[in-house]
């Protein structure tokens, strides 16, 4: 058949597989949330089918407004938002819920890969660089003020993408150190993580005092730098202490063991780890694990779907959704570095790395390696605007993929 040819069969067979293997484990733990999934992904095919129809110049051609569609629904929040578990961020229409930062993100990635194809973009340039920055700022600060943190931090995704375009690695090297400063400074004496800074700093300044253009703006730099990240040793317990309850105790959780919180914030974890490490290598087997069907976890046909997979799959069926994940993920930048069009690759790479993140913090998350932030696992937690979300970003970066494989230029 020759309009097949240009389909990606092998990342739209990896979808599928991904799509009905979470129908499957969320009709484990609510049947009525597994057949309201199986309709949600009937619509996403049905919308993918459209975008397949649909021309790919009209993705580039409308991102400006896509994108300010969903900064405007963001915003709409906070007059006619529904609160839903402490946070205002969904739409409800009768049955119907809708989350709007899901495609927010679209719109982001387009917009972003929009200006980034444009024929004055380059990054070594002041104006292009603010220009990307506010791109992903506006909807991230919205998304802040909301507040919805696990969002805020899947919009780091398109630092990688504007990487691959040339952003300097600088920009990754100070947000994780900034980070663990912040984190190394909770569990040890913010005295001692100081000493440790001004060391560092002393030896990274001795063996790279060539290259270094020593004057008074250099110098004024190095001691603000370093006294910025001191300062931070020392408010981070205050930072802390700051937060709400809920917010504290999901970051102590790390420190201190869920058992310490059990009855609280680290309910959720006691009982996702119980369900994960009693499935052993094979699994308890379909719709038989305790905890499963025992509903010791909340949330576990959203945010927590992972241990039903554990408990029932065991780590052979584990092993076998993350290898998925890896292979669907890795395919995407695959294509996405394949791709002639600026606009294709950028929008890939968003695509791409805005999975990265929902795989890897909600993993971590439902293992005890990352605080709990609310952030579903893509295609697999219950939730059909979340569904349809993933999948229209799936579906239009095969079509522009399609294109791109069928174009002569």
């Amino acid at each position: 058949m020759k309009w097949a040819q240009g389909i990606d069969k092998l990342g739209l067979t990896l979808y599928f597989l991904l799509c009905v293997f979470a129908v499957a484990n969320i009709y484990s733990v609510e049947p009525a949330s597994g057949t309201r999934q199986a309709v949600w992904l009937g619509v996403s095919v049905f919308v993918g089918i459209i975008i397949f129809a649909t021309r790919a110049k009209f993705f580039e051609n409308m991102a400006g407004l896509i994108y300010i569609g969903g900064v405007l629904l963001l915003l709409g929040l906070f007059p006619f938002g529904t609160e839903i578990l402490g946070q205002k961020n969904w739409y409800k229409f009768g049955a119907v819920s809708l989350q709007p930062v899901e495609f927010a993100k679209i719109g982001t990635a387009l917009m972003l890969a929009n200006y980034v194809s444009g024929p004055d973009f380059n990054l070594k340039y002041k104006k292009s660089l603010w220009t990307s920055l506010a791109i992903i700022g506006v909807p991230a600060l919205v998304v802040l003020a909301i507040p919805d943190v696990g969002s805020l931090l899947v919009f780091i995704a398109f630092f990688i993408a504007l990487f691959r375009e040339g952003l300097s690695g600088w920009v990754f090297g100070v947000g994780l150190i900034f980070a663990a400063v912040f984190l190394v400074a909770l569990a040890v004496d913010p005295v001692y993580v100081v000493i440790v800074i001004i060391a560092i700093s002393a030896i990274v300044l001795f063996l790279n005092s060539n290259r270094i253009h020593w004057n008074v703006l250099s110098v004024a730099a190095i001691i603000g730098g370093v006294g910025i990240l001191c300062g931070l040793a020392y408010g981070a317990p205050h930072i802390l202490e700051k937060l709400p309850k809920h917010q504290r105790e999901r970051i102590e959780v790390l420190y201190k063991g869920e058992k310490a919180f059990r009855d609280t914030s680290g309910y959720n974890l006691l009982y996702s780890k119980t369900a994960i490490g009693s499935g052993g290598f094979f699994g308890k087997g379909y719709r038989e694990g305790s905890v499963t069907q025992g509903k010791f976890v909340p949330e576990q046909s959203t945010d927590y779907i992972f241990c039903t997979v554990g408990e029932e799959w065991g780590f052979f069926g584990s092993s076998m959704l993350v290898i998925l994940y890896s292979v669907f993920i890795g395919r995407i930048y695959y294509l996405a570095e394949k791709q002639k069009s600026a606009f294709n690759r950028v929008f890939g790479y968003s695509f791409a790395s805005i999975l990265l993140m929902h795989f890897s913090i909600n993993l971590g998350m439902v293992m005890g390696l990352f605080p709990t932030v609310g952030i579903p696992l893509p295609f697999f937690s219950y939730g059909g605007s979340s569904l349809l979300a993933f999948s229209m970003m799936t579906f239009i970066f095969f079509k522009l993929n399609y294109t791109d494989r069928n174009s002569l230029v």
